[in-house]
């Protein structure tokens, strides 16, 4: 299975590169794309002497564009593939059906995957993709479990990529809307879940207090790791009890379980993380390389490792047990 991993800047990329991906995914410094930070992303020229290095070490570079176009400024949009196939990007990631007509239409042989913020999780979506603008590949939503995606996997005609490691999207990717109603910027149009901008922390008394726009998220007391405030990962009073009401702020992990996704159909595997350091993505990059050689009973230790560089330093694997409350 390949190994899909993340760059939020040049100098993530060539880690990424150097420590073992098969291919790394990226993105214009624009809300062309869903990791849209302040300080992350590349610009045109940038992005060009990137994708010349990995080719330069076998490596594919696969560009994200992968927010919905906004009605009147569809050029920015346009702008970003024309731009992504003219610098040589091996796959276009996109999640907008209509930039997916554009790019079928103006470059029919560039291959194109579909976004987990397209949402697309059953065959008859899939195969509607792969049909209408040639999908070669999909990145399924973080909601399925491991049998379910070895029943879809047969009835569809494009290859499956799934996360495996980093931040984890509780929501139906695509569909959320509680970061724009808080900040009232949106992670499927502008790019920006939870901006950096609406982010505060304060202590009051021996508590650390997250708060994302005029909102409290969270209270740590003290010795608690500390999640980034969103409001999907919030603490809720829920009747008589406090606690996660969605998801716990901890991290996806399911690489103990990448036989079974390799018998399930599963031909990559992906790394969450374009908004994490250089050194985040070495460390990780190189231990899930290390982790696909190693024998199920040496996989252990060496995911363990990861444990630290995890949100809230604790893992899940999320839906695809789905082992809800």
């Amino acid at each position: 299975m390949e190994l899909i991993c993340p760059a939020g800047t040049p100098s993530a990329f060539h880690e990424a590169v150097d420590a073992g991906a098969d291919a790394v995914y990226c993105g214009f410094r624009d809300e062309t794309n869903a990791r849209n930070f302040p300080g992350l992303n590349f610009s045109r020229d940038e992005l060009a002497q990137s994708i010349a290095y990995a080719k330069s070490k076998k490596v594919m570079t696969f560009v994200a564009i992968n927010t919905f176009m906004r009605a009147g400024n569809e050029a920015l949009w346009y702008r970003a593939v024309d731009d992504a196939v003219r610098l040589g990007a091996d796959a276009l990631i996109l999640a907008d059906f209509g930039l997916m007509a554009y790019m079928a239409e103006r470059y029919p042989e560039q291959r194109l995957h579909v976004s987990v913020q397209a949402s697309a999780s059953n065959a008859d979506a899939v195969n509607f993709l792969v049909e209408a603008f040639g999908a070669k590949r999909v990145v399924l939503p973080r909601i399925l479990t491991i049998p379910e995606i070895a029943r879809l996997a047969p009835k569809i005609r494009c290859e499956i990529e799934v996360f495996v490691f980093g931040g984890l999207c509780v929501m139906a990717e695509g569909r959320c809307s509680l970061s724009s109603y808080v900040t009232g910027k949106s992670p499927n149009m502008n790019g920006v879940c939870s901006p950096a901008s609406h982010v505060r922390y304060r202590h009051e008394g021996s508590e650390l207090v997250s708060e994302l726009g005029e909102y409290t998220i969270n209270r740590f007391p003290a010795g608690e790791a500390a999640g980034y405030p969103t409001l999907c990962k919030g603490r809720f009073d829920v009747g008589d009890e406090r606690g996660y009401a969605f998801e716990d702020p901890v991290s996806l992990d399911v690489m103990e379980h990448i036989d079974a996704l390799r018998d399930a159909g599963v031909r990559a595997l992906k790394i969450e993380g374009r908004q994490r350091g250089k050194a985040y993505v070495a460390e990780v990059v190189s231990t899930l390389r290390r982790a696909l050689t190693a024998t199920p009973r040496e996989r252990p230790a060496l995911i363990a490792r990861l444990q630290l560089l995890s949100e809230g330093q604790r893992t899940t694997s999320g839906a695809y047990e789905k082992r809800w409350r």
